[in-house]
């Protein structure tokens, strides 16, 4: 089942993002077998990050969370909030994704 996780990062947090990033980046990688789609958020401009967004397909709400607290980012202090809530696939266009 697919889980939706919105993360919003705590204010002014820009260096903190890039102290964990690389470690983000790492666990994601042990993770790349449940996650359907992953980026940051951003403000409109493209310029600064403001959060992350995650599609996980996993068994259920306990292992979304669990992926969730596993995040460098998340146990690193970054976010401000996580909301963790199950989604259905109503539409599916992966083909959308080609140059974004």
């Amino acid at each position: 089942m697919f889980y939706a996780v919105f993360c919003v990062d705590k204010p002014n947090s820009k260096e903190l993002r890039l102290k964990l990033r690389p470690t983000h980046q790492d666990y994601l990688k042990t993770q790349s077998d449940i996650i359907v789609v992953a980026g940051a958020t951003q403000t409109d401009d493209g310029e600064t990050a403001t959060g992350s967004m995650f599609i996980v397909n996993v068994d259920g709400r306990k292992q979304a969370e669990a992926f969730a607290a596993g995040d460098p980012f998340n146990s690193g202090g970054l976010f401000e909030s996580v909301v963790v809530t199950r989604m259905r696939k109503g539409h599916w266009h992966p083909e959308n994704a080609e140059g974004a």
